[in-house]
């Protein structure tokens, strides 16, 4: 699926699940990501923001298991995929916050993370996304 048309999908999910229209997604000042529905999901986007605070260009995050955003700390993948498949079960979750790590080791705590599951009009998963909502450089 073309960059454009999988922005729109995550759009129109996004405002179908939480009533909340999301708007000019490659330029909101919020890192937005969402990755597949693989075994182990690998990032299929990322806007502006997102590939700044991860320190990746395009190419390298659409490579990326999206597990490896984050701390490989066994605390923090439970906690993650905790709220992953809640996000599933319900549809979205609110206020998720985890520890981030960016491509040259830099540490960030992402907050007020909304977390969703990425359908069609016919409820087809794409994947999951999530906007930040806030982020804390750690170092």
């Amino acid at each position: 699926m073309q960059k454009a048309a999988y922005e729109t999908l995550l759009a129109q999910s996004f405002q179908r699940l939480t009533g909340r229209p999301l708007t000019d997604l490659w330029t909101l000042p919020q890192p937005l990501v969402s990755h597949g529905t693989e075994a182990d999901p690998i990032f299929r986007y990322a806007n502006a923001a997102a590939l700044s605070l991860w320190e990746m260009d395009w190419a390298a995050f659409t490579k990326l298991p999206s597990r490896l955003s984050a701390q490989e700390d066994p605390a923090i993948q439970t906690d993650r995929n905790r709220y992953l498949a809640e996000a599933a079960a319900r549809g979205w979750v609110e206020n998720y916050q985890g520890i981030r790590i960016s491509a040259k080791g830099r540490h960030f705590r992402i907050a007020e993370t909304i977390l969703w599951t990425v359908t069609d009009a016919q409820g087809l998963r794409y994947g999951q996304a999530a906007l930040i909502g806030r982020v804390e450089r750690l170092d």
